[in-house]
């Protein structure tokens, strides 16, 4: 632990801000309500803010240093945004603590959110810690809400190649700074970069795992500042990752979908894994008609054609191209016949 004047810091509240005058009271007042017994520090950086947010963290500045809570404040206020991977980045740099909690400034934390996750964080090391959420407007995203608060243990780990996303929120995140060092900065690039994916495939290759604590620790708000990540830049990084790590391990698999989803999925494949897919499956009598889908695009000769046939005649392992709780169950009723084990028998992609 580094030493911090005179007082050793258990950890510190890591809150980037953009604009965010309209939140940050309650997002603040969350932190001066959190129960836990030891020692915190709030380390905020501005990422070029045009509002009212640096009047009103000065303002909390100093209620929360008269109730014991060190604030640390850095930025800067050139004409443009460096980006919410650089503004994190900065907040850890000038932060002293040794268990980094990661916030957003439209978000609110449960009184109880630091003292749960800190225990969760001493048991598992090298895990990233979690937790549930309450979404604000109520019924925005409700099945990533329902996913986010539902998943397994063991899909923590076996779903995290779907479009959802880190298994666990990054404002919800809890773990060391030793364990954040050793992942490795976020990424800076900016606009359009998705730095909370790459961060969680940096962590989940250097063997980290995923632990959530399974209380609502959060109000996570429907609206965000920075500018989201680029969605063909997210694919790009999501088919590299699926490829690196569970294609490898397979000889030939099928893919779920012989629609567009599937069909994308196999051109964006390197020719290698290409040549492992066995087949597409499907429910739609329409597609399996037709038999099998041809590669036009491919620079092989022949082009590969590669059957369609139905969920029951396909063999897995499956890398599964058709979103989850969208159907009323019919999907999952129908992976639920085959008796197959997530992770090692099927992979979630869409």
């Amino acid at each position: 632990p580094e030493p911090m004047g005179h007082m050793h810091l258990e950890f510190s509240i890591i809150l980037p801000v953009r604009n965010a005058e309209q939140w940050l009271d309650e997002c603040l007042r969350s932190v001066l309500q959190q129960d836990f017994e030891g020692t915190m520090e709030l380390s905020v950086f501005n990422d070029a803010s045009k509002d009212k947010s640096m009047t009103i963290i000065e303002k909390w500045k100093v209620k929360l240093e008269d109730f014991g809570i060190p604030v640390v404040i850095g930025g800067h206020d050139s004409s443009s945004p460096r980006g919410v991977g650089y503004s994190k980045n900065q907040a850890v740099v000038q932060s002293t603590g040794s268990y980094l909690c990661f916030l957003d400034s439209d978000d609110v934390m449960m009184p109880q959110r630091v003292r749960l996750q800190y225990e969760a964080a001493v048991q598992h090391p090298t895990s990233i810690i979690g937790c549930q959420v309450r979404r604000d407007p109520p019924h925005s995203t409700e099945r990533y809400t329902r996913w986010i608060n539902q998943l397994t243990s063991d899909q923590l780990l076996t779903q995290v190649f779907t479009s959802h996303g880190p298994t666990v929120i990054m404002p919800t995140w809890f773990f060391s700074r030793a364990w954040f060092s050793h992942v490795g900065p976020f990424d800076e690039g900016g606009q359009g970069v998705p730095e909370d994916m790459l961060f969680f495939y940096k962590h989940l290759r250097k063997g980290g795992k995923v632990f959530r604590v399974d209380h609502n620790l959060l109000l996570y708000r429907y609206i965000r500042f920075w500018k989201h990540a680029d969605r063909t830049t997210i694919w790009t990084h999501r088919v590299h990752f699926l490829e690196e790590r569970v294609l490898p391990l397979w000889e030939s698999f099928t893919i779920w979908n012989a629609g567009k989803q599937g069909r994308r999925l196999y051109r964006s494949l390197t020719t290698t894994s290409q040549r492992k897919v066995v087949a597409f499956c499907d429910v739609d009598e329409k597609k399996i008609r037709k038999g099998f889908y041809c590669y036009e695009d491919s620079q092989e000769k022949p082009k590969p054609q590669v059957p369609i046939l139905h969920f029951q005649a396909a063999q897995p392992p499956f890398v599964i191209c058709v979103k989850l709780d969208l159907t009323g169950g019919e999907f999952e009723d129908n992976l639920k016949t085959l008796h197959l084990q997530e992770g090692r028998d099927f992979i979630h992609f869409s």
